[in-house]
């Protein structure tokens, strides 16, 4: 590849989109759009064989979706930087896209220059992202505000997650035995589960802790 030219691939399903893209790209010097294309099944052999620089991959894709082609080019090239660009403002598209080995996640209405900075910034190490999406990303590792759990409960259950028994729990917060116990029996009905390991994996999805 020429030094100090960006080659970037794209996997779009829209034309108009992917023809606008190909234009901003290649027509912006220290960038080069070599290849495009509509789906993961035509591009996951072309991407392996031949990896650009960046890869910009839409999520709701005929056939294989964007989120499954990350899986398989990270899996054949994990040095692949990715930066997914969608108009998916959802949760689960965002968290599974990263998940998956997304570098980055920009909204399709990303304005060119921010686009061309990303691209540059994932090339660098960065993990450019939208202000929506980082937002949702920062307030994922933020406590949930509507837990049921009381702030006594919510350090027991914290407790629990470290793997910390009931006697140690006790200790560290100087009460009874009798009292953590009483507190994980409330743990348990307001999450409804029955058994530490539930109520840690439901703490971490709920972001209770």
């Amino acid at each position: 590849m020429t030094p100090d030219i960006i080659h970037v691939a794209i996997v779009e399903d829209d034309p108009d989109i992917r023809q606008t893209l190909d234009l901003i790209i290649d027509g912006t010097p220290g960038f080069m759009c070599g290849t495009t294309f509509g789906d993961c099944e035509t591009a996951l052999p072309a991407l392996i064989k031949h990896p650009p620089d960046v890869v910009l991959m839409d999520i709701n894709l005929p056939g294989m979706s964007g989120i499954e082609g990350v899986k398989v080019l990270k899996k054949a090239r994990p040095e692949q930087d990715i930066i997914m660009l969608t108009v998916q403002v959802d949760d689960q598209s965002v968290f599974d896209s990263l998940c998956a080995g997304a570098s980055g996640y920009l909204l399709k209405n990303t304005p060119p220059a921010r686009l061309l900075q990303a691209i540059t910034e994932v090339t660098q190490g960065g993990a450019p992202m939208s202000m929506p999406i980082a937002r949702r990303v920062l307030h994922s590792f933020q406590p949930s505000r509507q837990s049921p759990l009381t702030e006594r409960e919510t350090e027991i259950l914290q407790r629990l997650c470290e793997g910390e028994n009931y006697k140690t729990i006790a200790e560290g917060l100087h009460v009874s035995g009798h009292t953590v116990r009483t507190h994980i029996k409330n743990i348990y009905a307001k999450l409804y589960v029955n058994s530490r390991a539930e109520a840690v994996r439901k703490a971490y999805k709920n972001r209770l802790i």
